[in-house]
């Protein structure tokens, strides 16, 4: 069987991954909890892209079409929420994305989750905040040009986020960072990661078209076997170069996103007052919970994405 890949954000693989090596920059204090339940932040790392094929409303927490606002640093787009709001409307900001206002709402769940002492909400919450933290830091998610389709360049959009990492990380990339810092202005944070994106933007899709006019065209794509499914793929050789050519952007965005998502949990649980975590209530998830899982996995499987989706 011969498709066309579809994949959108970090792509499943990599937004595991980075869940998963995030738990390694916690201190012992919350390790206690994150590492026996490390499968499952890291499987469900991925629940806010199956998501997608359930709510509508769930695909602008992914992104935001920042260079819609003007020129960086698009100082004419409040921060703040509520000013953002006032100025912009809700609706017209959902219609360009809010993944570092979604982020921060995130944050304030996790942070609650905490404080109520409630082991299911604080892992399903961590694992999703995860994902959008992630999201943030992708080039391509703070940018109208999302997926190339201003300059015939489409299927960028994957090949930054799935191909590259899922042909390189294991082999070539060192993931151990350090540990998680508390973040004293998350909000601002999260910004500035979505503004180094933007200012990446251009140059993954310059390099991109670059190497595009002087790579064999012959050589550009490859057939692959996954999952027993023959995929049409970029190929090893062009990923390679590719990644030389932005200098191992991607590998960089990916580590800075494994700090990130560590230091958002670690800043959480601190404002939380540090709770015990070998002590908490609520340990099993709900019948809602685990419904939604089995609701979600249903819905991607089945394939159709909501309206209003950044491919």
């Amino acid at each position: 069987m011969l498709i066309a890949q579809h994949c959108f954000c970090w792509g499943f693989y990599a937004h595991r991954k980075i869940n998963y090596y995030a738990v390694f920059l916690l201190p012992p204090e919350m390790m206690i909890l994150y590492k026996p339940n490390i499968d499952f932040i890291t499987e469900h790392a991925v629940d806010p892209d199956k998501r997608r094929y359930m709510v509508t409303a769930e695909a602008s927490r992914h992104y935001i079409d920042i260079d819609h606002y003007g020129v960086y640093p698009f100082n004419s787009l409040p921060r703040k929420w509520n000013e953002a709001v006032t100025k912009y409307s809700e609706d017209s900001l959902n219609a360009r994305g809010i993944v570092p206002w979604w982020t921060n709402t995130m944050r304030q769940r996790l942070t609650a989750a905490f404080k109520e002492k409630n082991q299911a909400k604080i892992l399903k919450y961590s694992a999703e905040i995860g994902h959008y933290i992630a999201d943030a830091h992708v080039p391509l998610h703070a940018s109208s040009n999302h997926n190339g389709q201003l300059t015939d360049q489409r299927g960028i959009h994957a090949f930054w986020e799935s191909r590259i990492p899922e042909l390189l990380a294991e082999k070539e990339w060192d993931f151990f960072i350090g540990k998680a810092e508390y973040i004293r202005d998350p909000l601002a944070f999260i910004w500035q990661r979505v503004l180094e994106s933007a200012s990446a933007s251009d140059t993954v899709l310059k390099f991109e078209k670059e190497l595009s006019k002087t790579f064999p065209p012959d050589q550009k794509y490859s057939f692959e076997e996954k999952n027993g499914v023959v995929t049409r793929q970029y190929s090893s050789a062009y990923t390679i170069k590719c990644d030389e050519k932005m200098k191992g952007m991607v590998e960089r965005r990916m580590r800075q996103a494994i700090y990130a998502v560590a230091s958002f949990w670690y800043t959480a649980w601190v404002n939380a007052g540090q709770p015990d975590l070998s002590k908490l209530s609520n340990r099993e998830l709900t019948t809602e919970d685990l419904k939604e899982f089995e609701n979600l996995d249903a819905a991607w499987k089945n394939g159709q994405l909501k309206e209003g989706e950044h491919e």
